[in-house]
């Protein structure tokens, strides 16, 4: 569970998060929804400790994250751009992450699926955009995480890759982890996502289940709840 206190953050002038508070629990899917410039990025880079806020305080299950920089070897991170030396090998990206996460067992799910033991002595910089993210995907799923952070995960995939992802998703959910999910596909969110929380100009506007909202808003799909909240809210 991560839990959010009163997180802000100013880049000079501009504040980015404007006093968050918002709790993501175990066993949920979330998707995080926002316009561009909404605050996404920047809430996630501050729970994965790329940003540091200034002022607030984030919590893994009940322990801040300030304390112990460890707390970051139960999140996997799959970037909407994943960025590895050009010129590594697939293999020599596998065994660098493995060397640094050091995990005594490895969930390899998707390696399989994705058949990453057939493009291994490739480099990276050969891969198509697609295949990136069968690579990215594979190494936020492959330590075991007790926490998933996806940026537009489904983006480049195609239609086989994208399924066994969401399939994928949807067996970390049911073991009790929890998936944070950012995606501008809001079609792709709705057969995955247990909870919404929508943040626009640095603020959670609310966080509560996809079933609530959508009889909320009287929609049937998160695209459409989504649309009906935001023509209420304007």
């Amino acid at each position: 569970m991560i839990t959010v206190h009163e997180l802000t953050k100013y880049f000079g002038k501009f504040k980015a998060l404007d006093t968050v508070s918002v709790t993501f629990a175990s066993g949920t899917c979330v998707a995080l929804i926002g316009p561009n410039g909404s605050g996404k990025t920047t809430l996630i880079k501050c729970i994965l400790g790329m940003v540091l806020p200034d002022s607030g305080q984030i919590e893994l299950n009940n322990k801040p994250v300030s304390v112990d920089w460890r707390y970051r070897n139960d999140i996997g991170y799959m970037p909407q751009n994943g960025m590895f030396p050009e010129n590594m090998t697939v293999g020599q990206v596998l065994d660098m992450m493995r060397d640094i996460r050091r995990t005594a067992s490895e969930d390899l799910d998707l390696y399989s699926e994705f058949q990453i033991q057939d493009i291994l002595h490739k480099k990276m910089r050969a891969l198509s955009g697609g295949t990136k993210q069968k690579v990215n995907a594979t190494l936020a799923f492959m330590f075991n995480p007790a926490v998933l952070i996806l940026d537009e995960p489904t983006a480049g995939l195609d239609p086989v890759a994208s399924e066994i992802l969401k399939e994928k998703i949807g067996r970390a959910k049911r073991d009790n982890k929890l998936v944070l999910i950012t995606s501008h596909i809001l079609s792709d969110l709705d057969e995955l996502v247990s909870d919404v929380a929508y943040i626009q100009d640095g603020t959670i506007h609310f966080s509560k289940s996809i079933a609530q909202l959508k009889t909320d808003t009287g929609a049937k799909t998160l695209s459409a709840a989504i649309s009906n909240f935001m023509r209420q809210t304007c």
